[in-house]
Parts: C-alpha cells; sequence; structure tokens
C-alpha cells in the first residue's frame, strides 16, 4: 500500500454561496471564505474543495461556465482568489477546485461561435446532429435541443443551457488542459473532476430500450484514452490531488479510472449510496462497503460522503434530525471517518446542520427539482402530490446558508440571503457548537486529530462482523499491530449487541463514543456509536 498525503487527507467542502457573505448581496463570497478560514483550521481539515467560482451566467449554481479563466462577480474577483489561495497555505492546508469540462455555458464564447453557423471552426467543439435521439438528460426529458439558427440539435446531459463539449476534438482537449494549467500555476492543490465519466458519448448515439436509466451518459468506449491523456499532458507534471465525480459505476468500474497503476485519476466519488439509498438501508449499505473494499484495496482510493452540496444532509436523511440529532449526526461522523477511504465533510455537516423543508416550490432554487415539478405537473398529476415527492431529495436541502450564530439570517448576511435559512438556526449554529465542548464540532474534531495519530484509520484493513444484524454495524480495522474495533447503533431503538467472544475478549480500552457512560455494558442507546482499540 503507497503512503501518499492525499490518502491522510481529510477534506472540506465548500459551497461558498451559501458559506459567508461580506458584502451584504445575499451570496456567500471568497472574502467570507477567507474570513472563516480559522474556523475550517480549527476543525483540523487538510484540503478544501471550493465549487465553481469561474464566470457564469449562473442557471446552474456556477455548473454552467462561461469564462474558465474568470471570477464570477458574486463570489469576487481573481485578486481575491488569489487572496484566499496564499492564505489557505499559510494555514497549512491544501485548495483543490471544481473542474467543470463535461459541458459549458451555451454563453461561453466557443458555444456563440459553434451555433452561429454550421462552418464555424467552433462547430465541432459541441455535438450536433439533424435528428435526436431518444435519450434523456439529467435535468430534462431529452438531451438534445434544437436550434432555429442552423436547424439543428444540440447535445445537453444536463440543463439545456448547458451544452456538451465534444471530447473527440483533439483542440477541445487541448483548451481544457491549457485551463487546467492555469489554475495549477497559480498553486492550486488539484481538482474535484465534475461528472468525469460523461466526457466520452455512445458512438452514433443509438436509442436506448430504457431511455428512463440514463447510465449510457457515463463511461463509454474513449473515456479512459481521455484521462489517460489528461494524465500525462497536464496532472503527472503537479503534485496535486484528483477526484472523479463518477455515477453509474461499480468497484470493478471505478478500479479502472483510480487503480494506482493506470495512471488516470488518485480517488473517486461513486454514488451508490447517495443516489441509491433514499433512505437508511443497513443491509444495502454494508453491502456496498464491503463490495467496494473488497474490489479496491490495495489496488486504488476511495472516498467515504453521506451528503454534498447535490444530496440531503445526512442527519435529516438517514439519521434521526429531531430528538436524536446530535447523536445520529455523531455517529455518522464517526462511520464515515473510520471507514476505509478518505472522508469528506460538507460545510454545516459539522454542526449537525438539518434538511430544510420550505412550504413553496417557489421558495426552491434548485434546476434540477423546479425542472421535474414542472414536467410532471404538465402531465397532468397533482401539484401537491409532486411537490411533496420531490421534497426528500431536492439538493436544496443542503444548500441552506451555513448557520453562524442566533442572529438575522443565521449571521449569514446582512442582506437577504439567495436562499432562505432554515428557521431552526436559533437552535442549531457554529457559536453555540463552538461554546459546548460536547457538540457536533468537537466530535468530528476529536475524530480528525485521530485519524492524523493512529494510521490504522486511514491503511487499516476492513473486517466487518455481525453482518446480517439489522440495527448494529460493527467492523475491525487493523494496521501493524494496531487493531479497533467500531460498534454502530444505527437506530432509534436501544440494542444489546452481542460480539463474538473471540472479539470481545480482546476490548482494551474506550478510544472515543458519542454516549458519556457505557456502565451497561453492550446495550447500546439509540445511534449509539463507540470505537475500541483491541489487544
Amino acid at each position: 500500500m503507497k503512503k501518499t498525503w492525499w490518502k491522510e487527507a481529510v477534506v472540506y467542502q465548500v459551497y461558498w454561496r451559501s458559506f459567508y457573505d461580506t458584502d451584504g448581496d445575499g451570496y456567500g463570497d471568497l472574502e467570507g471564505v477567507i474570513q472563516k478560514l480559522d474556523y475550517i483550521k480549527e476543525l483540523g481539515v487538510d484540503v478544501i474543495w471550493l465549487n465553481p467560482i469561474y464566470g457564469s451566467p449562473d442557471v446552474d449554481n456556477g455548473y454552467d461556465i462561461s469564462d474558465y479563466r474568470s471570477v464570477m462577480a458574486k463570489a469576487g474577483t481573481m485578486d481575491t482568489f488569489d487572496r484566499l489561495l496564499k492564505e489557505v497555505h499559510a494555514r497549512g492546508m491544501k485548495l483543490i477546485m471544481d473542474l467543470v469540462v463535461n459541458h459549458t455555458s451555451d454563453q461561453h464564447p466557443w458555444f456563440i461561435e459553434s451555433r452561429s453557423s454550421k462552418d464555424n471552426p467552433k462547430r465541432d467543439y459541441y455535438i450536433w446532429r439533424k435528428e435526436p435521439n431518444n435519450w434523456r438528460s439529467y435535468f430534462t426529458p431529452s438531451t438534445w435541443e434544437y436550434d432555429e439558427t442552423t436547424g439543428e440539435y444540440y447535445f445537453h446531459s444536463f440543463a439545456t443551457q448547458q451544452p456538451d463539449l465534444n471530447w473527440e476534438n483533439p483542440k477541445v482537449r487541448e483548451e481544457v488542459y491549457d485551463m487546467m494549467r492555469f489554475w495549477l500555476d497559480k498553486g492550486i492543490d488539484g481538482f474535484r473532476m465534475d461528472v468525469i465519466n460523461l466526457l466520452a458519448k455512445q458512438a452514433g448515439f443509438p436509442d436506448a430500450e430504457n431511455p428512463e436509466d440514463i447510465s449510457y451518459l457515463g463511461n463509454n468506449p474513449g473515456i479512459h484514452e481521455y484521462l489517460g491523456e489528461m494524465h500525462d499532458k497536464v496532472l503527472k507534471h503537479y503534485d496535486v490531488f484528483t477526484v472523479g465525480e463518477i455515477p453509474f459505476v461499480t468497484p470493478e468500474d471505478g478500479l479502472l479510472y483510480v487503480g494506482e497503476d493506470r495512471g488516470e485519476l488518485n480517488t473517486l466519488f461513486h454514488f451508490e449510496v447517495c443516489d441509491y439509498m433514499a433512505y437508511w438501508d443497513m443491509a444495502k449499505f454494508k453491502d456496498i462497503q464491503k463490495r467496494w473494499y473488497e474490489g479496491m484495496w490495495g489496488k486504488g482510493w476511495n472516498s467515504q460522503f453521506l451528503n454534498n452540496h447535490d444530496h440531503t444532509r445526512l442527519v435529516t436523511r438517514f439519521g434521526n434530525d429531531k430528538e436524536y440529532r446530535v447523536q445520529s449526526a455523531k455517529l455518522f461522523a464517526t462511520m464515515l471517518h473510520t471507514l476505509p477511504g478518505m472522508p469528506y465533510i460538507y460545510q454545516g455537516e459539522e454542526i449537525g446542520m438539518t434538511g430544510v423543508r420550505f412550504d413553496s416550490i417557489d421558495d426552491y432554487n434548485d434546476i434540477a427539482m423546479k425542472n421535474k415539478y414542472k414536467e410532471e405537473v404538465e402531465k397532468g398529476r397533482d401539484p401537491k402530490e409532486v411537490f411533496e415527492s420531490l421534497l426528500h431529495l431536492s439538493r436544496d436541502n443542503s444548500r441552506t446558508p451555513v448557520q453562524w450564530d442566533d442572529s438575522d439570517n443565521a449571521g449569514f448576511t446582512s442582506g437577504t440571503p439567495w436562499i432562505k435559512v432554515n428557521p431552526n438556526y436559533k437552535q442549531i449554529n457554529v457559536a453555540d457548537a463552538l461554546a459546548d465542548p460536547d457538540s457536533v464540532f468537537y466530535y468530528y474534531k476529536k475524530l480528525i486529530q485521530l485519524r492524523k495519530k493512529h494510521q490504522v484509520m486511514v491503511y487499516g484493513s476492513y473486517e466487518p462482523i455481525l453482518e446480517d444484524h439489522p440495527q448494529i454495524y460493527a467492523y475491525i480495522r487493523e494496521f501493524e499491530g494496531e487493531k479497533w474495533l467500531v460498534v454502530l447503533n444505527v437506530s432509534d431503538q436501544s440494542v444489546t449487541c452481542e460480539l463474538p467472544e473471540s472479539v470481545s475478549s480482546e476490548i482494551k480500552e474506550l478510544i472515543i463514543a458519542n454516549y458519556a457512560d457505557q456502565s451497561n455494558g453492550f446495550n447500546l442507546n439509540p445511534y449509539e456509536a463507540r470505537v475500541y482499540r483491541l489487544k
């Protein structure tokens, strides 16, 4: 097992528009990130992942880029970015940026030229066809949009305002590599690569047997050639960290992207949990973890996350955000930081922020949710029923502003926030968390400190026990003579945990737990988490 700095890192995701607003326009900004860097540093993380800050019309919260070498006005200026990078490095942390190169904005100069005429030199920077096929996009019923100027359709995996780049065109690839060098030469420490496995398209765009299963958008022939070329021409010349956002993959597919012998990416996000497990499902989760461990261990590196800017906050989705909010937040933190792979913390997760539930579709900004609502209502479905069905997994559940204190707008902005603040900010906020030694924040901090001190949390083997137990998730991590036992009651019911004698007889000491009292033996409270050192 190769040891590297990034395998040992903990990543903190900053969705800057909801982080901290310093100019009163209702949007968080880069200056706000700078002002809160000491808070992030206090947590103990190593890497900050910054969501897209590039020039953008902002149709999809910055994932529709019109200028890859500028900073959008809402976020600040290039000077502010340069200062941010310097301040991050001054605190001994690293900064990775979102790389969004499957598509651009329809306002990007390349697309404006591409759509202007069929013989424009940039026509084949994008994908054009005379007739559409039956594919569905993430955000709309079709991947094709008719353009009257030239009487042809262009391809978009996401919103109509996000046309896909044609990666078959070597000029497009060189443009992307040149842009990557621009940011790497500034000194950034790597990229989180947005839907990076969608770059290659199926040859000929054949109709799909089941258009609703959009997995045909990803993992197509050619993808590994593109990523190998990107690595050879750009990435291998810098000491940087890359993580690919890779939907529709199995562990076998995943290894093709991150195998240490492959020369493509360092690590990946797969979505078997967040995309295919709407509610907590113990048997499914155990199976996912086991398969990915067996498929990847010793050959490639995985990531661990249960929420981000696209997925509902974990205490609301998988835990209990009411009577056991603190306990379930700490339990899932224990799980994420002790499973094999890199832990990712999404802003606000470290204080146990919850998902939001607004009263009306008008209160939501999420383009995916709004488009789906419109599509279903136009089919004749009851609007109230459609709204209710979309609430649980709306991306806006996790996009409400960080709750800094109990002042107006949770201390996020002096203006009107771009999206409403979660009304529970009076009870859940950073100021209260920092004042309470038993808060979720300090529990995360302790886990991160343990990870830095004990390499068993990073490089340890993984052995699940009690595999058929419906409430208990338990496993052993072992590395270079150090052996830890993790026991988690992932439920809101008390349960008696009967460990195998071979394990219980080896218990030496308690390392961390989310309840103060363990005097009742292995009768575990709701959402109780314990980590022991074994002999």
